[in-house]
C-alpha cells in the first residue's frame, strides 16, 4: 500500500515534469524558427504530448467524477492526432533531405490529419471509440468497436514514420547528420508511445495496480529522456547559426528553462514533507523555498555554465577561438560609451582648471570635425575646415615641445593629441580648453593634471578610432559570409535524381544581396565591404569589366552608380521633393561621402528619418540589381 502511494506520487512528479518540459521545448520552437516546417511539425507533436500530459496533471488534482470523464475523452484529441504529427514530422525531414514530395505525401498527411479528427470527434461525441467506466474509486475509459480499427491505424502510420526517417538517413552524406538523423530514428517514436492509451486494452481499475503504475512510471521516465533526446537533432533543422551556438542556446535554454521550472516543482512537492521535520508548516515555509533554491540554481548556472560549455562545446581549438571573441566582446565599448568617457574627461578639465567650455576634435587625414564638448561651443565644423591650414600648422609645431604642447588658438588652448597605438608623431586630434587668458600661464601642478586628463583624452580618442576600423572592417566583411547552417544542407543530403537539374541560377536571396550593397555602398570610395564584395562575382560586374573598366572595383564601383541613377526621378532636380528623396540620400551619403548630419539638415529631417529611408534606398538599390543580374543571367 504505500509503496503504491510512493509510486503514485512519482507518477505525478515525472508526468508534471514531461508537462514542463514539453511546453517548453514548445514554446522554444514557437519563438525561435517557426518559419522551417520541421520546426513547425515539431511543435505539433510537442503539442499532442503537451496536452496528453497535461490532462494527467489535471486528473491528479482530483476533480468531480464529470469533470474526470470529460478530462479523460479530451486527451483524445492529442491520442488522436500523435501517429499524423509523427508522420507529418517524418515527412518534413525526408524533405529536408532533398527528396521532396511529388504530391502524394502531401495528400496523405491531409488524409491522416482529416482521420485524426474524425477519431477525435468520435472519443468526444460518441461511445463508439471509448466509453466511460465508473469503478469503485475512479473512472476508466474502455476501448469499444471502432478501437481495433484506431490501433491499427496507430501502429501502421507510427510504422512508416520510421520508415520515412529510415529513408532520411539513409540520404545524409556527412557523419554529424547521419548521427543526428539515427537519434531522431530512436526518438521519434516515444512521443507516441508514450501518450498511447494502455489503459483502454486493460480492465477497468486494472491502470491502478502496483505493476501498472510501475510500468507508467517506468514509460514516463523513457518518454521525458527521448523528449530531450529529440529536441537536441531537431534544433539544428532551419537554423542559420553554427552548429556550436545551436548547441550553447540549447544547453542555456534548458538549464534556464526546463531545469528552473523541474527544481521549482520538486521544491514545491517535497516541501510539505520535509518541513515536518523542523516543525514548520509546509504552505508557509514553500515560498521562500522556491525562491530560494531557483536563485541557488541560477547562481550555480552562471558560476559553473561556462565549465560545461567548454567541457560540451567547445574543445581543442574551439575553445581558444571562442575566448578570444568573448574576450573582444567584453572589451569593446559602442561609440556612445567611449563619447561618454570624453565627455566626462572634458567635465573634470573644465573643474579643475574651472572653465566652461571645452571639446575634443578628430583629425582623420586632412579632416577635422569636432567629436565632443562640453558648455556653450560657438565653432562648428565648418570654422574648423576654414581654418584648417592655421590648426594644422599649429599642431605641427607641437611636435617638437617637450612639456605639455599648449597653444593659443583664437578664444581656446588647444592641445595636440596622439596615439599610442601607431607611435606616429602626427596627432590624431587636439583637445581644445577655453582660454583663461591672453598668455599661457598654467602652474605647474595645473600643468601635470593637464597632462592627465590629455593623456586619458588620447587614450580614449585612440580608442574610438581603433574601434572605428573594427567596425569598418566587420560591416565589411560579414556581408560576405554567406556558408550558414541551412546552406550547409546542399552538402549534407544526397541529391534528388527526380530534380531537374536547370542549368538557370536561382534568383539570390534579396536579405543578404541588401546586406552586400549596404556594406559595397559604406565602402564606396575603398574599404572591405566593396574590395572584399561578394557582388564582385556577379555577372553584371564581369560584363562591366568586359566594356572596358580597369579593375573589379571600379566596375563595382561603376554598377553600384548606375543602379543609384536608376533610382533618379525624370525632370529638375528638387533638394526637398518627395519623389527625389531616396535618390538625394544615395547621391549624398555614398557618392558625396556627407555625414548624417549634414544629409539630414540639408534634407531637413530628423536622423532617425534619414536612417529609416536610407534603408529604403538601399533596398530599392538592391532590387534593381537583382533584377539587372536575373535578367542577364537569363539571357
Amino acid at each position: 500500500m504505500v509503496l503504491e502511494i510512493l509510486l503514485q506520487i512519482i507518477n505525478e512528479i515525472i508526468t508534471a515534469a514531461i508537462v514542463v518540459v514539453t511546453a517548453s521545448f514548445l514554446l522554444y520552437n514557437l519563438t525561435r524558427n517557426l518559419r522551417n516546417r520541421v520546426a513547425r511539425t515539431s511543435s505539433v507533436v510537442l503539442a499532442c504530448v503537451t496536452f496528453a500530459y497535461m490532462g494527467d496533471v489535471f486528473i491528479s488534482l482530483d476533480p468531480t467524477s464529470e469533470v474526470y470523464a470529460i478530462t479523460l475523452r479530451l486527451q483524445w484529441i492529442a491520442i488522436a492526432f500523435i501517429p499524423s504529427a509523427t508522420f507529418h514530422l517524418s515527412d518534413a525531414l525526408l524533405a529536408t533531405t532533398g527528396l521532396v514530395s511529388r504530391g502524394r505525401r502531401r495528400l496523405a498527411v491531409r488524409v491522416l490529419y482529416i482521420i485524426s479528427t474524425i477519431f477525435t470527434v468520435l472519443a468526444l461525441l460518441t461511445d463508439n471509440l471509448v466509453e466511460p467506466v465508473a469503478t469503485a474509486n475512479t473512472i476508466s475509459l474502455q476501448g469499444r468497436t471502432i478501437l481495433p480499427i484506431f490501433i491499427i491505424f496507430y501502429i501502421v502510420i507510427n510504422g512508416v514514420a520510421f520508415i520515412n526517417v529510415q529513408r532520411a538517413r539513409l540520404r545524409c552524406l556527412t557523419r554529424s547528420t547521419q548521427r543526428r538523423m539515427a537519434y531522431l530514428q530512436v526518438a521519434i517514436l516515444m512521443p507516441s508511445l508514450g501518450i498511447f492509451p494502455y489503459s483502454v486494452l486493460l480492465n477497468p481499475g486494472e491502470e491502478f495496480s502496483l505493476i501498472s503504475v510501475l510500468l507508467v512510471n517506468t514509460a514516463n521516465i523513457i518518454v521525458i529522456l527521448m523528449i530531450v533526446f529529440l529536441s537536441y537533432p531537431l534544433s539544428f533543422f532551419g537554423s542559420d547559426q553554427p552548429d556550436r551556438v545551436v548547441k550553447s542556446e540549447l544547453l542555456r535554454f534548458f538549464l534556464r528553462g526546463p531545469g528552473t521550472g523541474l527544481l521549482a516543482l520538486v521544491v514545491i512537492i517535497f516541501t510539505t514533507q520535509a518541513t515536518r521535520i523542523v516543525g514548520l508548516r509546509g504552505e508557509d515555509f514553500m515560498p521562500f523555498a522556491v525562491v530560494a533554491f531557483v536563485l541557488l540554481w541560477q547562481w550555480t548556472i552562471a558560476i559553473y555554465l561556462p565549465a560545461i560549455e567548454k567541457w560540451l562545446i567547445f574543445r581543442d581549438e574551439d575553445a581558444e577561438q571562442i575566448a578570444k571573441l568573448q574576450d573582444l566582446s567584453d572589451k569593446l565599448l559602442t561609440r556612445d560609451d567611449l563619447l561618454q568617457l570624453i565627455e566626462a574627461t572634458l567635465e573634470a578639465t573644465c573643474d579643475y582648471l574651472r572653465v566652461e567650455v571645452a571639446f575634443v576634435a578628430t583629425l582623420i587625414g586632412s579632416r577635422l570635425e569636432i567629436l565632443q564638448s562640453i558648455g556653450l561651443l560657438e565653432i562648428t565644423d565648418e570654422n574648423l575646415q576654414a581654418e584648417q591650414e592655421n590648426l594644422l600648422k599649429i599642431l605641427s609645431e607641437a611636435i617638437n615641445d617637450d612639456a605639455i604642447a599648449l597653444h593659443r588658438w583664437n578664444e581656446y588652448w588647444i592641445i595636440p593629441l596622439y596615439s599610442r597605438r601607431n607611435m606616429s608623431e602626427a596627432p590624431i586630434g587636439f583637445m581644445g580648453i577655453e582660454a583663461q587668458s591672453e598668455q599661457i600661464d598654467l602652474a605647474e601642478d595645473a600643468q601635470e593634471m593637464l597632462g592627465t586628463f590629455v593623456e586619458r583624452a588620447s587614450q580614449t580618442l585612440d580608442d574610438v578610432l581603433l574601434q572605428g576600423e573594427i567596425f569598418a572592417a566587420l560591416e565589411g566583411l560579414l556581408p560576405q559570409i554567406t556558408m550558414t547552417r541551412s546552406r550547409a544542407g546542399i552538402l549534407e543530403y544526397r541529391a534528388n535524381p527526380n530534380q531537374s537539374r536547370s542549368s538557370k541560377p536561382n534568383r539570390p536571396d534579396r536579405d543578404e544581396v541588401f546586406e552586400q550593397v549596404r556594406a559595397a555602398l559604406r565602402h564606396y570610395w575603398g574599404g572591405a565591404g566593396i574590395s572584399h564584395s561578394r557582388l564582385l562575382e556577379w555577372q553584371v560586374v564581369q560584363d562591366e569589366i568586359k566594356n572596358g573598366t580597369d579593375n573589379p572595383v571600379h566596375a563595382l564601383r561603376e554598377v553600384l552608380k548606375q543602379a543609384i541613377e536608376k533610382q533618379r526621378p525624370e525632370g529638375e532636380k528638387h533638394l526637398n521633393s518627395p519623389e527625389w528623396i531616396l535618390y538625394n540620400i544615395l547621391n549624398m551619403r555614398f557618392l558625396e561621402q556627407r555625414k548624417v548630419r549634414y544629409v539630414a539638415r540639408r534634407l531637413v529631417m530628423s536622423e532617425s528619418d534619414l536612417y529609416r529611408k536610407q534603408n529604403a534606398a538601399i533596398g530599392a538599390v538592391t532590387d534593381t540589381l537583382i533584377d539587372t543580374e536575373f535578367d542577364i543571367s537569363d539571357l
